[in-house]
């Protein structure tokens, strides 16, 4: 017997072994999640009441941890410092400039932890769901971002005919000019804030995806595989769901880092002089 066949007559026995429909594989229709209001336009989500309960979370945390402010700091107040330190300083004032970066740094600090407790929310048991794998919150965080970014730049250039000029570097030829306009237009306008926004969405989605395969998918073949090579496979896929967390958990700190940075490039950009 070919190994073709095997296989076919192993998905087979599975889909079998599931009833009439079989396993369904999750997709991007399992991210809405309505918990009032069923299809309205006013709905209230799960991952709308996340990412509220992470505000609460956050303020609290940090209401808190302000409000007891010890000159050897404890863990919390450790977490705290280490948190808006590395905001602060790698990401603030290292990329924006020391002259610049300290009116910047409650926003992009607010950015930072909001997504990466969002993110983590991804792992943690009885929530897991990624807030961020609904388009419209990346959407939100960014249309804040350039709302800043292009507000500073306006005020830098006083006036937003001379912003528009700035976009187009001196001493080009005449007939170049329009077409680099429009070149630059895109890019500040439409492709940056498309691939901000998307960047976050599409890794949070993917990722959180990968571990839904592999957990729902790894217990229908413990529970429904017709033979033991199945329900090893099973196990195999618990197995390796666990090490995708890990890998997930450094995704989700990376996606809240690079989001903040690049706000911070595109800030850094809007106050400098030669933009």
């Amino acid at each position: 017997m070919s190994p073709n066949m095997v296989s076919a007559d192993m998905v087979t026995n599975l889909v079998a072994a599931g009833g009439e429909d079989g396993f369904k594989t999750p997709g991007v229709a399992d991210f809405w999640w309505p918990l009032i209001g069923g299809n309205s336009p006013w709905t209230l989500t799960r991952p709308a009441l996340v990412l509220l309960i992470s505000v609460g979370i956050l303020g609290w945390f940090f209401v808190s941890v302000s409000r007891k402010l010890t000159v050897v700091p404890g863990k919390t107040q450790f977490m705290a410092e280490g948190a808006y330190n590395f905001v602060r300083n790698t990401i603030g004032r290292d990329i924006i400039g020391t002259k610049d970066f300290m009116q910047f740094v409650p926003l992009l600090f607010t950015l930072f932890t909001m997504i990466l407790v969002n993110n983590l929310f991804g792992i943690i048991p009885f929530v897991q769901f990624p807030t961020m794998s609904r388009v419209g919150i990346p959407i939100v965080l960014t249309l804040i971002v350039y709302i800043v970014y292009h507000t500073v730049a306006i005020r830098r250039k006083h006036g937003v005919l001379p912003y528009f000029k700035s976009l187009i570097p001196p001493g080009l030829p005449g007939w170049l000019k329009p077409i680099l306009f429009v070149l630059e237009f895109l890019t500040y306008f439409v492709i940056r804030p498309l691939t901000l926004a998307l960047r976050l969405f599409g890794n949070m989605l993917a990722g959180h995806l990968m571990l839904l395969v592999f957990i729902i998918g790894g217990e229908y073949l413990l529970l429904h595989g017709s033979n033991l090579f199945l329900n090893f496979s099973g196990v195999l896929a618990f197995g390796f769901s666990i090490g995708m967390t890990f890998f997930e958990l450094l995704i989700e700190f990376l996606q809240a880092f690079i989001f903040t940075l690049l706000a911070a490039l595109y800030i850094s950009d809007a106050v400098s002089e030669h933009h």
